[in-house]
């Protein structure tokens, strides 16, 4: 009887402060314990988009990549990277065609994995869009006049540009491991709002450099309110996903549609890390880019604002949403993400690089990583001639 009555006092302990845990400020340890330590991982992987809401990104009419497959293999040291750091693919595109294609772990050309953080230089890429398109009227626009709620001491200097630079000076500690940190609180909330809105821009913007994966969430807040409420005359969007779906998917003839991660059924992408899509797909961006925003002759990203973008502004190593190579290298820029979700356009050589998996190999604090740079040698030295 005393041995029944300490299982249910345990149990009812436990229930309780399940309970209480839920409607605190940190119920979002449920979803991230459930897509993280319960999936065998320690933090967010590359197929965790599966534990999310998520809205399509339709593709339309598919345009399969140009195909010039060669018969040079990787080499066995790429190879050892690539397996080393769980690599899901590894695609190399020159002269814009697909001429290496490479699949691990049980993935193919039809699986669809997480961007991370190459969601901030689509989200970056959406916007300038946007500002063509006449939703929104520079980068140099305020961020208050979009957001009224923003608080803090400098919130009235905030620009849209701070916002892209990562400069944008917010109260906000990235780390991707503390559970109780805002980064988690963002990925796994249910409100992703509501936790911007308790961010305050706390200095002076402009005056210095720092990853903030806040910063591309309030640009996403921005361009959803563009979107819904533009000026006379031009079409509604009532969600993000389906202006990219237009003005990106659609037009570079996607071969699948993607899938963006919400904070809740019918919520909001989270813009700043979680655009889900396949490697090719990823290939086609990087594509785009590398062609100065044009296909087909169509301008789908302004020219001038690539050339702007992949350029350092405060920091050495970032423009625009767009990482920046060490002038030491051959130049490339890319888009990255946190498990090792690269993009790398070179334009010296007319080559994309793509690799998508669930590793990054680093040392110290550098920015571009030992296995980066792996990836892209051996890329440039197996196919780029």
């Amino acid at each position: 009887m005393k041995k029944f009555f300490r299982v249910t006092l345990w149990v009812g302990v436990i229930v309780f402060v399940g309970v209480i845990i839920r409607i605190s400020p940190y119920g979002y340890l449920f979803k991230g314990i459930k897509n993280t330590y319960l999936q065998g991982e320690l933090s967010a992987h590359y197929t965790d988009w599966k534990g999310f809401e998520t809205r399509e990104i339709k593709s339309g009419s598919a345009n399969p990549a140009q195909e010039k497959i060669s018969n040079v293999k990787l080499s066995q040291e790429l190879l050892a990277m690539l397996e080393e750091t769980e690599s899901g693919s590894y695609l190399v595109y020159k002269d814009n065609k697909l001429v290496s294609e490479n699949y691990f772990q049980e993935h193919e050309k039809s699986s669809i994995t997480n961007s991370f953080s190459m969601a901030k230089t689509i989200t970056t890429l959406l916007l300038q869009r946007a500002i063509q398109d006449g939703y929104i009227k520079s980068w140099d626009e305020k961020v208050i006049n979009w957001l009224p709620w923003l608080q803090g001491d400098f919130a009235n200097e905030l620009t849209l540009r701070h916002l892209s630079t990562m400069t944008a000076g917010l109260d906000w500690r990235e780390n991707y491991f503390a559970p109780l940190g805002i980064t988690a609180r963002a990925y796994y909330s249910e409100d992703v709002e509501g936790v911007m809105r308790s961010v305050i821009v706390e200095s002076k913007p402009g005056s210095k450099w720092e990853y903030q994966s806040g910063a591309t969430q309030l640009l996403g807040l921005i361009l959803m309110k563009a979107l819904q409420t533009p000026p006379n005359g031009l079409k509604v969007f009532q969600q993000i996903s389906d202006y990219a779906s237009e003005k990106l998917w659609m037009p570079l003839g996607m071969e699948n549609d993607a899938q963006w991660s919400l904070d809740h059924k019918d919520g909001r992408e989270l813009t700043f890390c979680c655009l889900n899509a396949s490697s090719r797909d990823f290939g086609k961006l990087g594509l785009l880019v590398l062609n100065n925003g044009k296909l087909n002759g169509e301008n789908i990203i302004d020219s001038s604002f690539l050339s702007l973008a992949s350029q350092p502004w405060k920091f050495i190593n970032y423009g625009h949403s767009f990482w920046v190579s060490p002038a030491t290298e051959i130049p490339f820029y890319y888009f990255q993400g946190l498990k090792g979700q690269y993009i790398v356009i070179i334009p010296s050589k007319n080559m994309v690089i793509v690799r998508t998996g669930n590793g990054v190999k680093r040392k110290d604090k550098e920015y571009v990583f030992t296995c980066l740079r792996k990836y892209v040698s051996e890329g440039i030295r197996l196919f780029g001639n």
